[in-house]
């Protein structure tokens, strides 16, 4: 697929994502943002990716939606919609079957910052500045800022970004657990290979289904996201090799539907008029 706003690239076992509209610090433009949704399906859909890098063109990863383009957006009800294509765009980000990884360097601003929160881990230069400067243009963030921001950091610290506005260092991100790691400024790229190498030597499927339940147990009570871990662990099990249970049907109730057998016939004898009346 050719992209204009964008640079797809892949390697082995990995995407990369470069935002590339250096000139404006890669602000996100209807089009690029369409073309962001467009890579990430492809990622989405592919078996052969384990990971996905995001990063920006230039010495900026991203200042956010591009303020230029905001009249042209329509009515009450147009930005409505388009806060939601966003917050899809994010969603399906934060839920790839893949490790992603932001490679911070710049600003990180307003849709940066949401698209950061959105991804496993963020990696940033010691450069690198964050912040939610939307209450100064007069306008909400609608896609990350005020709710993914508040789980990260908490309800004080989110409401001091977002109404202050403020540019923050990449130290404080770290601080804060909003990022993972700073680097020198020349070597974000390295530290993100570094990154892959031990990320690749994992049991891949077991990373999938930590980063599930993680993402999973963290919106939710604690009985409930046990639950996830207790349901894991039987499949890493199973993935495992030990996966036969003695009393499970290991297949046989799908064969015997398609072949109508005694089993289907016994269950369903037994089950489709009892306490019916």
């Amino acid at each position: 697929m050719n992209f204009e706003n964008l640079i797809y690239e892949e390697k082995d076992k990995t995407a990369f994502i470069t935002l590339n509209r250096p000139e404006v610090k890669n602000a996100l433009s209807m089009k690029l943002s369409d073309e962001i949704v467009s890579a990430i399906e492809i990622i989405r859909q592919s078996k052969k990716f384990k990971f996905l890098v995001i990063k920006g063109a230039g010495n900026n990863f991203c200042v956010g939606d591009d303020i230029s383009e905001m009249v042209r957006w329509g009515d009450a009800n147009d930005i409505t919609r388009r806060a939601r294509y966003y917050q899809n765009m994010a969603n399906q980000l934060e839920e790839l079957d893949k490790i992603t990884i932001a490679a911070v360097d710049g600003y990180a601003v307003g849709g940066g910052l949401e698209i950061t929160m959105a991804c496993d881990f963020v990696i940033a230069t010691e450069r690198s500045k964050w912040g939610m400067p939307e209450v100064d243009v007069g306008i909400t963030p609608g896609w990350g800022g005020t709710t993914r921001l508040a789980r990260f950091i908490g309800r004080r610290r989110a409401k001091e970004i977002n109404l202050l506005g403020a540019l923050h260092s990449g130290k404080k991100a770290v601080e804060w657990n909003l990022w993972n790691r700073l680097v020198p400024d020349n070597q974000l790229d390295n530290e993100v290979e570094k990154l892959l190498e031990v990320l690749k030597s994992k049991n891949q499927q077991g990373m999938r289904q930590l980063k599930f339940i993680i993402n999973r147990g963290v919106e939710c009570d604690l009985y409930t996201a046990q639950g996830f871990e207790v349901l894991s662990a039987g499949l890493t099990g199973a993935v495992n090799g030990m996966w036969k249970i003695k009393d499970a049907d290991q297949g046989k109730g799908v064969i015997g539907f398609n072949r109508k057998d005694g089993l289907w016939q016994t269950r369903r004898g037994l089950a489709k008029d009892f306490w019916v009346d």
